[in-house]
């Protein structure tokens, strides 16, 4: 696994680099300071990752992004201060294609390095998702709810992109819409509490992340908070799961899409939007077989045309639009529901 370390700070790099070098397979191609020098050092030896820091003086985190995105493509990882970090800037640079973000690794009072676990852990999984080879380091009487008292529903499937697609959706929906929207996206946990309250400040609907047992309700937006799996249960609330564990993908939309079909008694819709890998496509394939109107982000329009090109191999897709016609398509489709 070559990595790209783009980090102005000579003592972070060092660490990093003293972290990455304690896994086999591990090692640094290449370190820039700057965004020019980022996007060069990605043209002339592009590497299987590159962890970028937000905050540097000399390069804005979504324009680097976005400008390794088009001119040659390859998976960012974003680091944060966490004494600084600013979650509008994170979704910024994760709506031009970062996968996902953690906190910068420090050297702690007894000369470990406190957050080199979870760095670590991060390069797994998306190792993983770019087909590398993984290196190891060290109430229940409530039945399901009817078609007559339960709101319709829209499952929100989102990866790499993500937040930006969500935001354009949820700011062109009516907030008397009437339906309930539950949305997973793959995000780091402590930055689902910033992408909800972000959400919440461009929709007329209301955004939170969802609570354990909490059961769909009309106009409201709910998110998968944590790295456990949101699932619906028989009881007709939402839960989270910590199974299966061993899916790459966390918090997975085909766990919630599969729990769906199991136990909401409508046939609703559902959305895959933009993102790597193949996460969300078995189980809009499934609903798609249970009668639900299933949606699929177009290629153009995606940042990442991983998730929805795997639903649309598998035949999940009933409907291929691009992103300024989804939210569109969602209202007509729930109106029709009514009628």
């Amino acid at each position: 696994m070559r990595i790209g370390l783009a980090d102005d700070d000579l003592t972070e790099v060092q660490l990093i680099r003293r972290l990455l070098d304690s896994v086999p397979g591990y090692s640094i191609a290449w370190v820039s300071q700057t965004e020019a020098e980022t996007v060069e050092r990605c043209l002339g030896d592009k590497p299987d990752l590159i962890l970028l820091k937000l905050g540097m003086r000399a390069l804005d985190a979504a324009r680097t992004t976005r400008a390794i995105a088009l001119q040659n493509p390859c998976p960012v990882l974003l680091l944060t201060d966490p004494q600084s970090a600013r979650s509008d800037k994170v979704f910024e640079a994760m709506g031009q294609g970062a996968l996902d973000a953690t906190h910068i690794p420090a050297l702690n009072e007894v000369g470990g390095i406190s957050g080199g676990n979870e760095l670590l852990r991060k390069i797994a999984v998306i190792a993983r998702l770019i087909g590398k080879k993984e290196s190891r380091v060290a109430s229940t009487d409530r039945r399901a709810a009817g078609k007559s008292q339960a709101p319709p529903l829209v499952a929100v499937g989102a990866s790499t992109g993500g937040p930006k697609a969500l935001a354009h959706i949820f700011s062109r929906l009516p907030g008397n819409l009437g339906a309930c929207f539950v949305v997973v996206q793959h995000v780091d946990t402590q930055f689902v509490k910033g992408l909800a309250d972000w959400l919440d400040g461009q929709s007329p609907l209301k955004v939170a992340i969802a609570e354990e047992g909490e059961v769909p309700k009309p106009n409201r937006v709910i998110l998968a908070g944590g790295e456990d799996h949101l699932v619906l249960a028989p009881d007709g609330g939402f839960h989270y799961t910590p199974e299966p564990q061993d899916y790459p993908y966390r918090p997975s939309v085909d766990s919630l899409f599969m729990s769906l079909r199991r136990h909401w008694q409508r046939q609703d819709v559902a959305v895959l939007l933009t993102g790597m890998g193949k996460d969300g496509a078995k189980g809009l394939k499934g609903l798609r077989e249970a009668g639900w109107h299933t949606i699929v982000q177009d290629e153009e329009t995606s940042t990442v045309y991983g998730m929805p090109k795997a639903a649309l191999s598998c035949g999940a897709a009933v409907e291929v639009l691009p992103l300024s016609r989804i939210p569109e398509a969602i209202i007509s489709r729930l109106r029709l529901e009514k009628k």
